[in-house]
């Protein structure tokens, strides 16, 4: 009976921790990685800085995409007799677009606790500062390197219709923008760079304003998250009974006349004064 109620103790704890301003790291996450018996890492040697920092002595054990397929059954067994394990990325939320789906799945297959601890998320983060229409949006994480998989990656997030999120390297920022720009068209964008960190930075505009004012530049650095509003669509290629159907639909659910032309506009990629003049001809 004892051995039972002792295996039923242990837990997968996901922490949450700092995007890089050592500040955000929450109580609560510290609490959490001194409460571990293994704190399982994308990289020891990174996360054993954040422990340090914080003064937080307990054992660590790599666990990245290459190797959690081969571990995530054997670190679910320790979990099962009782052992509290920790899993951390090298920054932020781990699972999303981090290492850890694999031995998540395993834990609730198995009915072990998962207990997420909250930490930032770079997306959302870009999103909120990013003065796009927020909703709906759609996270697609790391855009693919080879060109042609990149092209149709946005043509699936044009059919979305979706504000959007990419995470992208800052080698291939450019390059992802100027494919972002031929399918979506001169949609409203963001560029978030370094976010929370010394070099925090934010460029926004149409596209091919942000293309305009990273292009300038000799080089590009740090952590780049984009976000795109709806695919652009010109107001000529939208019938101006379409966009008064819609207008007079949002009226219709309560909506105030400058609401509903601003949603007009954010869904189908205008500008107010276009859709203004639309409505008014």
């Amino acid at each position: 009976m004892l051995a039972n109620m002792h295996a039923m103790t242990g837990k997968l704890l996901l922490v949450g921790t700092p995007l890089g301003n050592l500040s955000d790291m929450p109580p609560r996450a510290v609490d959490a990685l001194k409460s571990a018996d293994l704190i399982l890492c994308e990289d020891t040697r990174h996360t054993r800085k954040l422990l340090t920092h914080f003064g937080i002595d307990r054992p660590t054990d790599s666990y990245h995409e290459h190797n959690e397929d081969a571990k995530a059954d054997s670190l679910v067994d320790r979990i099962e007799r009782g052992e509290t394990l920790a899993l951390v990325s090298d920054a932020g939320m781990p699972v999303v677009s981090d290492p850890g789906y694999r031995i998540v799945r395993i834990a609730r297959e198995r009915g072990v606790v998962v207990e997420p601890v909250p930490g930032p998320f770079a997306g959302v983060l870009a999103l909120a500062a990013s003065g796009i229409a927020p909703l709906p949006f759609t996270f697609l994480g790391f855009s693919p390197h080879r060109q042609g998989e990149r092209l149709d990656f946005y043509r699936r997030a044009a059919e979305l219709g979706h504000t959007t999120i990419v995470y992208e390297s800052p080698e291939r920022v450019i390059a992802s923008l100027e494919d972002a720009l031929a399918v979506l068209g001169d949609a409203e964008c963001a560029v978030a760079r370094e976010l929370t960190k010394l070099h925090e930075e934010i460029v926004s505009g149409r596209i091919s304003e942000v293309l305009a004012t990273l292009r300038e530049r000799e080089r590009v650095h740090g952590e780049i998250t984009l976000v795109f509003g709806a695919a652009a669509v010109a107001a000529e290629e939208v019938s101006t009974e379409t966009l008064r159907a819609e207008f007079e639909r949002l009226r219709e659910e309560g909506l105030r006349r400058n609401d509903a032309v601003k949603a007009v506009a954010e869904k189908f990629g205008m500008r107010r004064n276009d859709v203004y003049r639309l409505l008014a001809g």
